[in-house]
């Protein structure tokens, strides 16, 4: 049976890959997918990879976020707490992850999907796609301490209004805030090789000293545990009628 999250290490090229492979579900996140995540990074830290990218199958969607099925209305605080933060290790590996991490975007992203960008130290988009912090819409907060990651990434101040109004960007317009380090159209997407090139010339003993002085940078003492009060905050809100009405808006929309 295919795997919905794969990793795939590249020997001669000296990289790994994490694919999101679940394009008619617009490669939605269930719980049993954020575990296999899990599985996808012990295995990419034991393989001599320069850099790790993160991608989703298909062309429309990276990440539309969490699984509505297993992360549904109708669960209790708790259970939602306990949900999300098998996502939660997810991120935080990838943050905190050997060498550097990219997120290849093959189409835009949603919610969750925008925090797992936000986990990889750099963000490749393609033209004409579109990224959204909308789970202020939903009634809650980001959840899986994507939150806590975007104000690593892009001015605090940014962060914080891009998640309060739940904005749905340009990704031309988040080259500009920051968020978005290159855009390419969809010719130059197909040739990978040219894609990777700047990474791909670099040692592993390079990457890995860049990763560590990054890290030293952005700060990550104390990181998880402001992630975990990020989820706690979310499963705060997951009973709440806003969120229950938002969730079932979306389940039944035509």
């Amino acid at each position: 049976m295919d795997e919905l999250v794969q990793y795939q290490y590249i020997a001669d090229k000296g990289y790994g890959i994490i694919t999101i492979n679940r394009a008619m579900k617009r490669n939605a996140i269930s719980i049993a997918m954020a575990k296999r995540f899990m599985s996808c990074i012990k295995k990419a830290e034991k393989d001599p990879i320069k850099f790790l990218f993160v991608t989703g199958a298909g062309e429309q969607i990276f990440c539309a976020g969490g699984d509505l099925n297993d992360l549904h209305g109708e669960l209790a605080t708790e259970e939602a707490k306990k949900s999300l933060l098998n996502m939660m290790e997810v991120l935080y590996s990838l943050t905190v992850f050997k060498v550097p991490t990219i997120a290849l975007l093959n189409g835009g992203a949603r919610g969750g999907g925008c925090e797992l960008a936000s986990a990889c130290d750099i963000r490749i988009g393609k033209t004409g796609t579109k990224f959204g912090f909308v789970q202020t819409k939903l009634g809650i907060i980001p959840g899986w301490g994507g939150g806590v990651l975007l104000a690593k990434r892009v001015h605090t101040s940014f962060a914080n209004q891009w998640i309060i109004e739940g904005t749905v960007y340009n990704v031309e317009d988040l080259v500009q805030k920051g968020w978005i380090h290159r855009v390419v159209n969809h010719d130059e997407w197909k040739d990978r090789d040219n894609l990777l090139n700047p990474y791909l010339s670099k040692s592993l003993a390079q990457m890995k000293i860049l990763k560590e002085q990054y890290l030293e940078e952005i700060g990550v003492l104390g990181l998880k545990e402001r992630m975990e009060r990020e989820v706690s905050r979310c499963a705060s809100l997951w009973e709440s009628k806003e969120h229950k009405d938002a969730v079932s808006t979306f389940l039944h929309r035509s």
